[in-house]
């Protein structure tokens, strides 16, 4: 039977070439638009380079048709004998080689929009911008004081559309709402969160009448800029929002294209509720999510076409399987079904190509389209601090950590009361080798979360790197959680020529958590200097698919084992099985 077209051009890999090809276009244009101005190109170049691609991709899906690569080298189609072609192997090396790509391309776009543009470090060298703003959480006055969700939910809201005004040094909102009902003078305030304006308000809501008073105060003299009261109906709250950004802009004389951005409106009713249910879901625990879902739905009963809504229901469906409170195949099913619907009513919502990202590199193992989804929402809103955050995952999966280091400075520049982004920088700081920077992140981020699971662990890591393991051990034994204290004992009692300790404590850790720190017991093993029993070890975690495997390239933690001739290929093994199950593991460094 003579085979289909579809299948002769699957058979040949002419769709996967094209799809290389593509990925390496955008990936050069990516260079040259990032290298241009250094070697004197003029600024037509990245254009001119996309033409050529354009005209020069028929001659290469024609090449692609006709040839074959074999391992005599490139010979014409009709001249290799069926059982001597080697078409499936070529295609599975052209997949890994279109994941590279698109991979470098996603570092590129977010090195040149990060670090080469924005100048990520500016925020720790204490200089604060006169463009800057720090959005507070509003006041609840509404009498019976039960409309907090909707005041911190206007807050939000009006934070989320000034932050995306590139000129704009906005603080992201973990910072800003860190501050809520405590009595901290403005000028603290704007210090701490390193912006020269604060705004400030509350809400009042009863029924179907609001009042929203806002007022822009100058940090360095507490001098009101501008302030309004506002009494309207529901339905035109996004009026209101619109006129505050508009009047941010004013004050601040920034200079816009097109003007200030502006909320999109939809049904009252229903973008109350989408408030509602957003405030249950960041509680995390499993009646505030159930909760969440249903208000969600009750949202998508009064206006099924509300995007916010559907990424909002999406997000706790994904929370719901990483806590284990659902089976992960319905939650990510669930999930993705409630991501396409997003995207199908606003194929521009930033939460929603979020979350298709986390899907496609946490639940298919698909890079490549994970780093699609992530370019789209960084090309949409550039400022994005959880889009940034998200890229700076992707450096450090494929190791690029000064790229990683430099969007996680980001983060912390508009996040700076963030644990988080604090332990994520020391991870960073941490695998390049730069060990007290990474205490000092560390030591920020237990500050601003003290009995952080993981953070003490990290602290004592560090100090048995730096050869100190009496302190190591002192450190270890601060760590509220007991796996992660069990692998720093038996390593630092190692450290200390306590055999007997050493093999007690790593007897406990495999005993009571082996399948979940399977990748941790391999390095421990490794750092104990057992070779062998650290590849069993290994091996085991990629039966587990432990997610700690996507860290292998870059972990310290496995230096002795580097010069094994098992190395290279159980590296190999490990970064493939990570992709397979990522939710299922707890394995892997806490940041």
């Amino acid at each position: 039977m003579k085979p289909s077209l579809f299948g002769e051009l699957r058979r040949r890999n002419v769709f996967r070439a094209g799809a290389f090809f593509i990925a390496a276009s955008w990936a050069l244009a990516q260079g040259i638009a990032q290298l241009g101005p250094a070697i004197g190109l003029p600024d037509w170049s990245t254009r001119w380079f996309l033409v050529a691609a354009v005209v020069a991709s028929p001659f290469w899906i024609a090449f692609a048709w006709f040839y074959e690569f074999t391992p005599e080298g490139w010979k014409r189609e009709r001249d290799v004998e069926p059982g001597e072609s080697i078409t499936p192997h070529t295609g599975r090396k052209l997949d890994f080689a279109i994941i590279g790509v698109l991979a470098v391309a996603v570092v590129l776009l977010v090195t040149d929009r990060f670090v080469l543009r924005h100048g990520v470090n500016a925020g720790s060298t204490g200089r604060i911008s006169e463009q800057s703003i720090a959005v507070l959480p509003f006041v609840d006055m509404s009498q019976a004081k039960d409309q907090e969700y909707f005041s911190d939910g206007i807050s939000e809201e009006l934070l989320n559309l000034l932050a995306k005004i590139s000129q704009l040094h906005v603080a992201a909102r973990t910072s800003s709402f860190s501050f809520k009902g405590k009595d901290v003078p403005i000028p603290e305030i704007a210090r701490t969160l390193l912006v020269a304006h604060v705004l400030e308000g509350s809400v009042r809501k009863a029924g179907d009448q609001v009042r929203i008073t806002a007022q822009l105060i100058r940090a360095a003299d507490g001098y009101h800029l501008w302030s309004q009261t506002y009494d309207r109906k529901m339905d035109d709250v996004f009026g209101i929002q619109d006129e505050i950004a508009a009047k941010v802009v004013e004050e601040l004389k920034l200079t816009l294209l097109g003007g200030a951005p502006k909320a999109a409106a939809v049904d009252p009713k229903a973008y109350a509720l989408n408030l509602k249910a957003r405030q249950l879901a960041r509680e995390g625990k499993s009646e505030s999510l159930e909760q969440a879902i249903g208000i969600y739905q009750e949202a998508l009963a009064i206006d099924a076409h509300y995007a916010d809504a559907w990424s909002g229901i999406a997000s706790v469906y994904l929370n719901q399987a990483n806590k284990g409170l659902k089976p992960v195949e319905e939650s990510y099913r669930l999930a993705r079904a409630a991501v396409q619907k997003a995207l199908e009513l606003d194929a521009g919502n930033v939460a929603a190509l979020l979350q298709l990202a986390r899907i496609a590199g946490d639940y298919d193992n698909d890079v490549a389209a994970s780093a699609r989804h992530l370019s789209r929402a960084l090309s949409l809103e550039p400022g994005n601090v959880a889009v940034i955050r998200a890229a700076a995952d992707l450096c450090q999966n494929l190791g690029r950590l000064e790229q990683a280091a430099a969007l996680d400075a980001y983060v912390v520049a508009h996040d700076p009361l963030s644990p988080a982004a604090h332990g994520s920088l020391a991870y960073d700081s941490a695998r390049l080798g730069r060990l007290d920077e990474a205490m000092a992140e560390y030591r920020v981020a237990l500050r601003l979360s003290p009995g952080r699971v993981g953070t003490a662990y990290n602290m004592g890591e560090l100090l048995l790197r730096k050869g100190q393991a009496s302190e190591a051990l002192a450190e270890f034994a601060k760590e509220p959680e007991e796996n992660w204290r069990l692998m720093g004992v038996a390593m630092a009692q190692h450290a200390l020529g306590r055999a007997r300790e050493s093999d007690d404590a790593l007897k406990q850790l495999i005993d009571k958590f082996a399948a979940d720190s399977s990748y941790n017991i391999a390095y421990v093993q490794a750092v104990r200097g057992d070779t062998d029993r650290a590849f069993e070890w290994l091996d085991k975690a990629i039966g587990y698919h432990d997610t700690g495997l996507v860290e292998i390239g870059t972990d310290p933690m496995f230096a002795t084992l580097h010069d094994d001739p098992r190395w290279p290929f159980l590296c190999r093994q490990g970064a493939g099985a990570a992709g397979e199950d990522r939710v299922s593991a707890s394995g892997g460094a806490n940041r």
